[in-house]
């Protein structure tokens, strides 16, 4: 039968092959004692079975608390365990939890981690996945709109009048701006109500579009209770907009879901809140198991952070989410990465030379609003930047170009 795979990187003070069958008894058809109706039969079907088991390096202290005994060694390693897709068919919670489930409480364990997810195409392909993925979501703003796509983030985050927000939206529209987006933190504030706060935007972007015939795609957040979420996007389809963003650890995996299916607005997946199930190396999921999911859910967009970002991620694990984003499965369509946090012209050129596409969503705040020579000069800015990294130029080549460019790196950057 088909099954899928998940790869873990645990640490232990028991022999890895104790430990490891302990967590595919608890996370399939065993508990603590043998039972009655666990029959060969039953476990031969649905019981998870250990693939593999890479020993890796050895510790003198524990990651994470576990039993309260000391240990003279703590073992590492890769545990490979696998399911029959019977378990759980295309049901993503009960997959989730099978993936991510109470393994994480398991007391043989001091340090547990999901890194990857193998799924069979048989099992991809029951998904519809993105509507609208990379180039989908091109289309929507333009017949002529090619990647990157550069966009920004409306900032003040909270506080800004629909009036406000309105007249900065036209700026960025008529600066050339190819998407932009609420903040995470914006809903319906007492003075920006999300319906009216679509409105007012919308009228912006649909004049602008009947000027020049380009549809600058917004990303309104709609991450609320399911029924307002769903009044939000019909909110937003009404106005004639194209993009619903959803905060996906807040509005969780079912609901995202049921958003995605509707399929008349791309999707834009923030990923606030990762950080927590990713950050420490011996706890969590690695982005490249959490993408899969969401892109199984039908997210089009999902943020990976950029490079020399403002937070704690290197440049490595940047570079890894968005491979992750782009690599091919089965019957659904890649997602396009969204590369946002501090960013501005300067990490163009890297960014490109590690990862030879221009396949993404390039979002910047200060680096758009804060530009010496204004909102135009800063679109145009990273727009060159890009311009000159596929042409092979170096940031410094690229200041003697770009004016732009130039006012870009005195302001946020140096050279290099």
């Amino acid at each position: 039968m088909d099954r899928i795979e998940a790869t873990y990187y645990v640490e232990t003070p028991y022999p890895l092959a104790d430990a490891a069958a302990v967590m595919a008894g608890e996370q399939s058809s065993g508990t603590f004692v043998a039972i009655p109706g666990e029959t060969e039969e039953l476990k031969m079907q649905y019981a998870a079975r250990v693939e593999r088991i890479t020993e890796l390096e050895t510790v003198s202290q524990p990651s994470l608390s576990g039993e309260q005994l000391h240990f003279e060694k703590y073992y590492r390693g890769k545990v490979t365990v696998s399911w029959s897709v019977a378990n759980f068919g295309t049901n993503l919670p009960v997959l989730c939890s099978t993936l991510m489930g109470n393994l994480y409480e398991l007391r043989q364990f001091t340090g547990i981690k999901l890194v990857d997810i193998q799924l069979p195409d048989s099992y991809t392909t029951q998904f519809r996945g993105p509507k609208f993925g990379i180039r989908g979501t091109a289309e929507l703003i333009s017949n002529e709109a090619k990647t990157p796509l550069i966009g920004t983030i409306i900032k003040p985050s909270v506080g800004l009048t629909i009036a406000d927000t309105a007249d900065l939206v036209k700026k960025l529209a008529e600066a050339g701006i190819d998407f932009i987006k609420d903040d995470e933190l914006m809903g319906s504030t007492r003075n920006s109500p999300f319906a009216d706060r679509v409105q007012a935007v919308m009228e912006v972007l649909n004049r602008h579009q009947d000027k020049t015939g380009k549809k600058v795609m917004y990303a309104f957040n709609i991450s609320d209770e399911m029924d307002n979420m769903l009044r939000n996007y019909e909110t937003i389809v009404q106005a004639g907009g194209s993009c619903a963003m959803v905060s996906l650890y807040s509005a969780g995996l079912t609901a995202v879901k049921r958003i995605a299916d509707i399929g008349q607005l791309t999707i834009h997946g923030h990923r606030n809140g990762w950080g927590m199930l990713n950050r420490h190396p011996l706890l969590g999921v690695s982005f490249s198991a959490y993408q899969k999911l969401w892109r199984l859910a039908g997210v089009d967009q999902l943020h990976v952070n950029g490079i020399r970002n403002k937070f704690w991620e290197s440049d490595e694990s940047v570079v890894s989410s968005i491979k992750a984003c782009l690599t091919p499965m089965a019957g659904v369509l890649p997602a396009l990465p969204v590369l946002s946090s501090g960013q501005w012209g300067g990490q163009a050129i890297d960014t490109y030379k590690l990862t030879q596409t221009t396949d993404y969503l390039y979002l910047a705040g200060g680096g758009i609003m804060a530009h010496p020579g204004g909102i135009g000069s800063g679109v145009s800015a990273i727009k060159q930047a890009w311009e000159a990294a596929v042409e092979g130029l170096t940031l410094a080549e690229a200041t003697r170009k770009f004016p732009a460019v130039q006012q870009a790196v005195e302001k946020f950057g140096k050279t290099r």
